[in-house]
């Protein structure tokens, strides 16, 4: 009962329950049961671990309702006709971009390898070139079944995700796909019925079930097009319990870099915003051509909000931290868990080269503000803490700094610290500098004295 219940909340995957895959006696209800627990958009894997990519697993249509599984994959393209300066440029943005939000080290996921030259073994060669140059999973992109196999031959051991079987192909591309094991891409632009239909005919003559939609990405005036059919088939496959749709679903930003007559910064803009959107509107994963920081940096901060849990509020453990090297005289703040606050406190107290202590309060994983309207951050449990972590023994001026959102709590923690001296401090971290630089004066520090 415990393993079903976890499994119910995707907390365990199915194939931890080892009777079912190794007991005989199983064997002729597998397939009902994995069918029963299956997320009505399956979850499709390609790469290999370590850096394997989990896409799909959607059981909601609306976060709020539960959460999102498996975030967006971010892809960056590259193509075998590229020349060799760019071509390693990619590489190294895709292999070498991070960005630190909120204690997170957020990353991009891939390549789309693109055959533009028709020739098979040049292409695979770029792949393979490619493997050389990257741990990170990859796409393979081409029409054409003779590309895709050179390619296959050379990069089966990395699993990459095949695009794309269409109107035209698809009886080859599935025969690779079911050859090689890879998952494969199915591809029907603004014609959601042959989606469906390409989706039965590979199921029913491949038994192929490791499939991404490509329902086509639009650009100019197309855009809101494009959002609604993301958006229908998404309802169609949770709501609808359509089977036949319920797969991931792969959008192409980079289409904004066909838009004629453009400039390249407008192109790089209408990408950003086609991604951010198409995230927003249930795109599993995203091909992208820009390789600057502007463009990219919305797209996954945007996916770093949409796929927290809304269950549970981004927060820290409470406890003391230390910024920078902070002695017995250094300043004592305070503030509440939520990770947002903690994080943004932290790096601007290190910014300003301060060596302090951080009091962190369980607020639950809400702000200050917030927390001091619901009951959260209190007096009570700032004194508690004091006392726990022995905290006047770690500073001897016995001065604590409040957040300027708490300065209601100033006069009841004084009352209940008694030997302590309380400060209110500014309500905007950025300012924590300039209110250290004119009240931290040694001589108003101390032990508080008696009336």
């Amino acid at each position: 009962m415990a393993f079903a219940s976890k499994l119910i909340e995707r907390e365990v995957p199915v194939e931890k329950c080892t009777p079912l895959f190794e007991d005989p006696k199983y064997a002729s209800k597998k397939e009902e049961l994995l069918k029963l627990i299956r997320p009505p958009v399956k979850e499709v894997s390609f790469g290999v671990p370590p850096n394997e990519v989990k896409i799909g697993g959607k059981d909601v249509v609306y976060r709020h309702e539960w959460t999102w599984r498996f975030q967006t994959a971010l892809m960056i393209d590259v193509h075998d006709e590229m020349p060799e300066e760019e071509f390693t440029k990619r590489i190294d943005f895709v292999n070498n971009f991070s960005y630190i939000r909120i204690g997170k080290k957020l990353t991009l996921d891939g390549l789309a390898i693109r055959c533009c030259s028709g020739i098979p073994e040049k292409f695979a060669k770029v792949v393979s070139k490619v493997m050389s140059a990257t741990e990170k999973p990859f796409m393979i992109c081409s029409f054409d079944p003779n590309a895709l196999e050179e390619a296959l031959i050379v990069a089966r051991d990395r699993k990459p995700l095949i695009y794309a079987a269409n109107e035209k192909n698809w009886k080859d591309v599935a025969q690779l796909a079911s050859k090689f094991g890879c998952p494969v891409v199915i591809s029907a632009p603004g014609n959601p019925e042959l989606l469906k239909s390409l989706v039965k005919s590979i199921k029913d003559h491949y038994g192929l079930d490791d499939l991404v939609l490509d329902p086509g990405t639009y650009v100019n005036s197309s855009i809101i097009d494009t959002i609604s059919l993301f958006s229908a088939l998404r309802y169609a496959a949770i709501e609808g319990e359509d089977r036949l749709l319920g797969y991931p679903l792969l959008g192409v930003p980079a289409v904004a870099w066909l838009m004629d007559g453009v400039p390249d910064e407008e192109k790089s803009y209408v990408e950003s915003i086609l991604a951010v959107s198409l995230m927003a509107r249930y795109a599993d994963i995203l091909v992208m051509h820009s390789v600057e920081i502007w463009p990219i940096l919305p797209a996954i901060i945007w996916r770093d909000c949409v796929y927290t849990d809304p269950r549970i509020p981004p927060s820290v453990k409470p406890g003391l931290y230390e910024i920078g090297k902070p002695d017995e005289n250094s300043p004592l703040l305070v503030t509440g868990n939520f990770a947002l606050t903690y994080y943004i406190v932290k790096d601007d107290v290190e910014k300003a080269k301060l060596n302090a202590w951080l009091l962190v309060i369980d607020t639950e994983g809400t702000s200050v503000q917030s927390a001091v309207a619901g009951k959260k951050f209190t007096s009570d449990k700032i004194a508690e803490a004091i006392e726990e972590l022995k905290l006047e023994e770690k500073v001897k001026h016995k001065s604590i700094i409040l957040p300027g959102y708490a300065a209601r709590l100033s006069g009841e923690l004084e009352d209940m610290l008694k030997t302590w001296r309380v400060f209110v401090g500014p309500r905007d971290s950025a300012d924590i500098k300039k209110f250290i630089d004119k009240m931290w004066i040694p001589e108003i520090f101390g032990n508080k004295k008696e009336e």
